[in-house]
C-alpha cells in the first residue's frame, strides 16, 4: 500500500557531531554534561533492565536475542571440507545448465555430514531449482560480483523458491498450559510435561478463538485463522521442574500473553536445519518481464525451518536473460518458520513483478522469531522489507537497513511502496537506525490481504531516518528518535487505518534522532545482556 506523494519529499540527514550546545530534547532528558542536547528515552534509562515500565505500563522489550545463536557467538568462518561445484561438472561460463552438478555437490556435502559447497569465480546457469536439506551446509563463493548464479526458469511456478534451504517440521502432541502466561514471562506452567527435557525445541501458541478475536476488534477480519491453533513463539527449553505444577523455563521471554481460555500450550518440535549459511554469492532469477508478471511469489531464496543460520554478503545482480537491469522476478529472500537467523551485508534490488498478490517483497519474514536483518539494502521492490502472512512473527530486528524506490504497481496506477508489517499482529519487533527513501508502516489494514487486520503491536521504531512513518499499532507502539521523517500516529487519520488502535502510539524525540542515545537499541541491549 502506498502513501500520498505530499509526504515523500523528505531529505536524509547525516548524524552530526555533538557540539555541546543546545537545550533539552522534546520528550527526553539531559544525561551527558558534555552534550546538553543528547537524551535518553524515558523508557530506556541508564539503569534499564528488562521489565522496566513507566507509570502507564509502557515498556520496551529486550530485542537482543535476535540473530545467529541469539548474538552470543559470531557467525563462523567454516573452513571445510570443500566441495567444488566445477569439480562436479558445473560450467563457470554460464553457457550450460549447471543445476545437476551443483545439486550433486550439495548432496555430496550432505552425505559427508556437512561442508562448504564452493563456487569458484564464474557465472553459473541453473535451469531448475536447488535444494539444501541437511544441516552444516555452506554455499560459498568468492564474492557477489565474482561468483554468480542465475536461474533461467520463466514458467514459474507461483509460490516457489529457486534455492530452498529446507528443514522438515515435526510436531509432537500439545501440552496445555494450566495457568495463563503473561507478557514477558520466562516460564510457563503446565499440568504435566511428559518427557520434555532441557534443550528441547518447542512451539508455544494458542487458538485464534472468537473471544480473542473480539478482544482485538477483529470480528469478520481474522477469518482465515479463526478457530485454528497458531504458533506465536519458537523457543528452547532451559529447564523443567516436574512439579506439580510443572514449570518450563524458556530461553527467550514471551512477547504477548497466552491464555488457558484459548487453549494455550506448547508442542515439542524437531527437524530444524542448523548451522547452514549462504555467503559471498550473487543471485538472479529475472527473466522476461511478461513471464515474471505471469506468476506470483517466485523467490530467489528461502530458508524454511532453519535455526541458527545466516546469509551474508549475498546480493542480486542484473540477469543476462532480462530486459534492462532487472535482478529478480518477484521475491528476494524469504525467511519462513525459522528462528535466530542473521542476514547481513546483503543488497537485493530491481524486482520485475511488483503487482499485488505478494510480489516484489525483497526481504520477507513469515511466522519467524528473532530474525536479525542488518546492514542490508532493499531497492526497487514493492515492499522492500516486510513481515507477511498470518500470526507468529516476533522479536525480529531490522538494523541499519536501507529502503529505497519501493513502488506498488496496481491495475489503476502505481504509488509509493512502504516497507511494512503486512499481516496479523506481528508482536514486538524493532526497526533500529533504519534509513528510508520511501517509508515504513504498522497499521490496521482491515480486510486487505485476506483480512490482515492489525499488523503490529509493541513494535519500536528507534532512530528512523528519512521518508515517512505511519505507526498505528494495536495497544502500544513506539516511535523514539526520528530524523527528517513525516511521522503519522494520529488516530483520526484519513486512511481509516487507525481503527481500534487506541491509545495513540508513544512518540518521543521526534526530529531529534541525531541526539538519541544510544543510537542503536539492539546493540546496547545485546551488550547489556552479555555483560559487555
Amino acid at each position: 500500500m502506498g502513501w500520498p506523494l505530499m509526504y515523500l519529499a523528505l531529505a536524509l540527514v547525516a548524524l552530526p557531531a555533538c557540539t555541546g550546545s543546545g537545550g533539552a530534547t522534546d520528550g527526553g532528558s539531559d544525561t551527558d554534561p558534555d552534550c546538553p542536547r543528547c537524551f535518553r528515552s524515558a523508557l530506556y534509562p541508564p539503569d534499564w533492565r528488562p521489565g522496566f515500565a513507566d507509570t502507564e505500563g509502557r515498556f520496551l522489550h529486550d530485542f537482543s536475542y535476535a540473530g545467529y545463536r541469539a548474538g552470543e557467538a559470531a557467525i563462523p568462518d567454516v573452513a571445510g571440507p570443500l566441495f567444488d561445484v566445477t569439480g562436479a561438472g558445473a560450467d563457470p561460463t554460464g553457457a550450460a545448465d549447471s543445476r545437476a552438478a551443483i545439486q550433486a555437490a550439495i548432496d555430496e556435502a550432505a552425505r559427508a555430514g556437512g561442508g562448504v559447497v564452493w563456487f569458484p569465480e564464474g557465472l553459473y546457469r541453473c535451469d531448475g531449482p536447488l535444494t539444501v536439506e541437511a544441516s552444516n551446509i555452506i554455499l560459498r563463493g568468492e564474492g557477489p560480483q565474482r561468483s554468480r548464479i542465475f536461474f533461467s526458469m520463466d514458467d514459474g511456478p507461483s509460490y516457489s523458491s529457486d534455492i530452498r534451504v529446507m528443514g522438515r517440521e515435526e510436531e509432537g502432541p500439545l501440552l496445555t498450559l494450566s495457568q495463563d502466561a503473561e507478557n514477558l514471562a520466562s516460564e510457563v506452567v503446565l499440568a504435566e510435561v511428559a518427557d520434555l527435557a532441557p534443550g528441547d525445541e518447542i512451539d508455544l501458541g494458542q487458538l485464534v478463538s472468537d473471544a480473542w478475536i473480539e478482544e482485538h476488534g477483529m470480528g469478520g477480519v481474522w477469518t482465515v485463522s479463526a478457530g485454528q491453533w497458531r504458533t506465536f513463539f519458537r523457543r528452547t527449553v532451559v529447564s523443567v521442574a516436574p512439579g506439580p505444577p510443572a514449570r518450563v523455563r524458556l530461553d527467550v521471554p514471551l512477547r504477548y500473553p497466552l491464555r488457558v481460555r484459548d487453549g494455550a500450550g506448547l508442542r515439542r518440535v524437531r527437524g530444524w536445519l542448523t548451522e547452514v549459511g549462504i555467503e559471498d554469492l550473487g543471485l538472479s532469477n529475472a527473466v522476461s518481464g511478461a513471464a515474471a508478471r505471469a506468476y506470483d511469489q517466485v523467490h530467489a531464496l528461502e530458508f524454511f525451518w532453519v535455526k541458527d543460520g545466516w546469509l551474508r554478503r549475498v546480493s542480486s545482480f542484473a540477469s543476462p536473460l532480462a530486459e534492462g537491469d532487472a535482478h529478480l522476478q518477484s521475491g528476494g529472500f524469504l525467511l519462513h518458520r525459522s528462528r535466530r537467523v542473521t542476514v547481513t551485508d546483503c543488497t537485493l534490488q530491481r524486482a520485475q513483478n511488483r503487482l499485488s498478490g505478494g510480489n516484489g517483497y525483497l526481504f520477507e519474514v513469515r511466522q519467524s522469531n528473532e530474525i536479525l536483518i542488518a546492514d542490508s539494502a532493499g531497492i526497487a521492490g514493492r515492499h522492500n522489507f516486510i513481515q507477511n502472512w498470518d500470526f507468529g512473527t516476533s522479536g525480529c530486528v531490522f538494523l541499519r537497513v536501507e529502503s529505497r524506490e519501493g513502488l506498488a504497481v496496481g491495475t489503476y496506477g502505481s504509488m509509493m511502496g512502504f516497507s511494512e508489517f503486512h499481516h496479523s499482529l506481528a508482536m514486538a519487533n524493532l526497526i533500529d537506525s533504519a534509513v528510508t527513501g520511501d517509508g515504513w508502516g504498522a497499521v490496521n489494514r482491515g480486510l486487505e490481504s485476506s483480512g490482515a487486520g492489525h499488523t503490529a503491536t509493541q513494535t519500536v521504531f528507534w532512530n528512523l531516518q528519512g521518508g515517512a512513518l505511519r505507526s498505528m499499532q494495536f495497544g502500544w507502539g513506539y516511535v523514539i528518535g526520528t530524523r527528517e521523517v513525516e511521522v503519522v500516529t494520529d488516530l483520526a487519520d484519513i486512511f481509516g487505518q487507525a481503527q481500534g488502535t487506541e491509545p495513540e502510539d508513544y512518540r518521543e524525540g521526534i526530529d531529534q534522532g541525531e541526539w538519541l542515545r544510544p543510537q542503536s537499541l539492539y546493540e546496547d541491549q545485546l551488550a547489556r545482556r552479555l555483560g559487555r
